[in-house]
């Protein structure tokens, strides 16, 4: 990817980044470059959209239809109680250009479903989605299999939570979330609660995943999946 070169107050920005091994400039340029498109300003999409923007993804698309609740500061940590009551992609944005007027952002205040899906990934480089059900998910997958963008994909659930990245030659969303899945099959957070932490946990691995996709760092979780469990302080990983 190619990028203008960074400006004196972003080699001050990102000055960690630049002495970093592997990642450097070459990498910070990448990221400069890079479209990235976060579906879920909620649990695993507030510290996606902190860590990314805090990175500098250039451009950071952010998809949510939603509006803050007071029942979702216990987890989504981008937005405030003043916020509450105000969409959520534009809160997300607030909180994302607050941190890094350098990122350009584009909220997305819809939902997005199967119709509109590719129209609105084909503009980025690479997909995060944190959504809480399988409707959705599915949708994000197969555009983003039509499009060949590789997707990010997170969960959680009570105590635990997942991530793994369906990529172009890999397996896809099907073969770990079969046809027959069906959410209702799955507890819901409302009904069965979640631990706040653990949204952050999961929502920081995806943004690493997403950062390592962009720069060519290490090994992306492509047809493996890793799973925390907090309560036994776990981390263990299996492959599809």
């Amino acid at each position: 990817m190619a990028s203008e070169p960074l400006s004196a107050a972003e080699t001050r920005r990102y000055a960690r980044h630049l002495v970093l091994k592997g990642m450097g400039g070459g990498g910070q340029q990448a990221l400069k470059a890079a479209r990235v498109l976060v579906v879920g300003a909620g649990g695993l999409g507030s510290p996606v959209i902190a860590y990314l923007a805090g990175a500098g993804i250039g451009t950071l698309g952010i998809v949510e239809p939603d509006l803050v609740s007071l029942s979702n500061l216990q987890r989504q940590v981008i937005h405030t109680t003043a916020g509450i009551g105000t969409g959520k992609a534009a809160s997300a944005e607030s909180f994302a250009r607050a941190l890094n007027p350098q990122v350009t952002v584009a909220a997305h205040a819809v939902a997005l479903t199967r119709d509109n899906a590719a129209g609105i990934m084909a503009d980025y480089d690479v997909v995060l989605d944190g959504t809480d059900n399988l409707v959705t998910r599915r949708a994000v997958a197969e555009a983003a299999r039509q499009l060949a963008i590789p997707l990010v994909s997170g969960a959680v659930s009570m105590f635990d939570g997942q991530v793994s990245v369906f990529a172009p030659g890999g397996p896809d969303f099907a073969a770990l979330y079969p046809a027959e899945a069906s959410d209702d099959d799955l507890p819901s957070c409302e009904a069965t609660g979640i631990l706040g932490p653990l949204t952050g946990v999961i929502g920081t691995l995806m943004a690493m995943e997403a950062i390592k996709l962009i720069t060519g760092i290490g090994e992306p979780l492509i047809g493996r999946v890793l799973t925390y469990d907090s309560q036994g302080a776990r981390f263990s990983e299996f492959s599809y």
